[in-house]
């Protein structure tokens, strides 16, 4: 969309984890999705992402090549290698922007600039995030104090009956 109104944007990288149709597509010219595969960046985990079609088609408005894309996929061990250097570097991230800042640093030739974008928190991934830089990182105010407040919700038995009675006992 940036492009589209006239900012300079050399060229954008599609990055994601194993779940790589995309990437092989670029190559290929195949669109060939795979069995979707568990990763440490979970909502990257589509073997058949959706939103592909829009950005062809805005591709194909404005008249870019699909060539002008770059592409690149991402392990979960160089997803985890990667947030660590970021966090040695200063920079608190999670798996997913792990992925983007790790394809775009491969990629970028001298003399260029990038922008990775990352649209969660990493305390939405705190227990793979703690895991992988052995620490406990904290919580962002808000979410701490939500933390610590009691469930409400209650585990039941896939049974009609029992979730009946449930229902009708908290109505009164």
């Amino acid at each position: 969309m940036a492009k589209a109104i006239g900012l300079p944007i050399k060229r954008f990288i599609a990055a994601t984890n194993v779940n790589d149709t995309v990437p092989r597509y670029l190559k290929t010219g195949e669109w060939t999705p795979e069995a979707t595969i568990p990763t440490l960046s979970n909502a990257m985990d589509v073997s058949q992402p959706n939103n592909w079609p829009r950005i062809e088609e805005l591709c194909k408005v404005k008249g870019w090549g699909l060539n002008e894309l770059g592409s690149g996929a991402v392990t979960d061990e160089e997803t985890a290698v990667t947030l660590k250097a970021m966090f040695e570097a200063g920079y608190l991230c999670e798996p997913h922007g792990a992925i983007a800042y790790r394809v775009l640093e491969e990629q970028l030739q001298d003399g260029e600039y990038g922008l990775f974008l990352c649209t969660a928190h990493p305390a939405k991934f705190k227990e793979s995030v703690d895991e992988i830089l052995g620490q406990d990182i904290p919580l962002p105010g808000p979410l701490a104090k939500h933390a610590v407040m009691d469930l409400l919700s209650v585990e039941q038995d896939a049974d009609f009956a029992q979730l009946r009675e449930y229902l009708m006992k908290v109505a009164g």
